[in-house]
């Protein structure tokens, strides 16, 4: 059985998934106001038009853009699946779930970078259709792992996984911009190299212990920091922001907590 797929959204990760899914033998319905339909694709007029006679749509265009499309496209859906691969919030994917009405959908989440990876990047899917979704996308060669769980559990996993690896990257990269102010860019580069490499199983509980446990003294030394920083001219916000947790931690109080 030869599969229909509707891709809205033909940017970096779209595109990519659309051509990966034309190789994969499916017929690809594209549209996205910006970007013509590569060859060999159907270039849909609209989203309604992309999703009348899918098996499945996938809307990957941008989380502001998620809940149009999908007004603008489900009524056309028919017996279709509607797979919403948008980084949003978790209680974006629940609302969209909600507008979904009788229509089959899931939240999709895409658990890596889209360029190298294409159709194979490793996703997470929850949602009344996310069974469906992975089966329909694993028959062209996607690895999918559905959850048990509503539309919005799959981008809560997105999105935890993202405070630690995107915040870790914006520490990286103001560190290494307070390092080539001060001089030293390439010596506290492989320092980080350094750490990281040396990271194994008891990497995550030692940072957690040490950080309650030393919390006073970490506070003042990142206010240092944050100081330094200003001086070499470089805005501390990620450096602040430690400074801010420590300091709750050292006075008894969850960074759940304001004030």
């Amino acid at each position: 059985m030869t599969l229909t797929v509707a891709v809205l959204g033909l940017g970096e990760a779209g595109g990519a998934i659309a051509r990966d899914l034309l190789d994969a033998g499916a017929v690809v319905r594209a549209y996205d106001p910006a970007v013509p339909a590569p060859a060999g694709m159907f270039p849909a007029r609209d989203e309604a038009d992309a999703a009348s006679g899918a098996d499945l749509v996938l809307s990957v265009n941008s989380g502001k853009a998620a809940t149009d499309a999908l007004r603008a496209g489900v009524s056309a859906v028919g017996d279709g699946v509607w797979a919403d691969l948008n980084t949003a919030s978790p209680g974006l994917k629940r609302h969209l779930a909600e507008i979904a009405g009788g229509v089959a959908f899931a939240d999709v989440a895409i658990m890596a970078p889209v360029p190298g990876r294409g159709l194979r990047t490793p996703m997470l899917a929850s949602g009344p259709a996310a069974r469906r979704v992975a089966a329909l996308l694993g028959s062209l060669g996607a690895s999918v792992r559905p959850l048990d769980g509503p539309a919005g559990l799959a981008a809560e996993r997105k999105l935890l996984r993202s405070v630690f690896f995107k915040g870790l990257a914006a520490a990286v990269v103001e560190a290494l911009a307070a390092g080539r102010a001060a001089g030293c860019e390439e010596w506290l580069r492989d320092n980080i190299t350094e750490e990281l490499t040396r990271a194994d199983t008891s990497t995550v509980e030692r940072l957690v212990a040490g950080t309650h446990q030393h919390a006073v003294r970490r506070a003042d030394e990142m206010a240092a920091a944050t100081d330094m920083l200003t001086e070499l001219g470089i805005e501390p916000t990620i450096t602040a922001a430690t400074r801010d947790v420590l300091v709750r931690l050292a006075t008894g109080r969850s960074p759940r907590q304001p004030g």
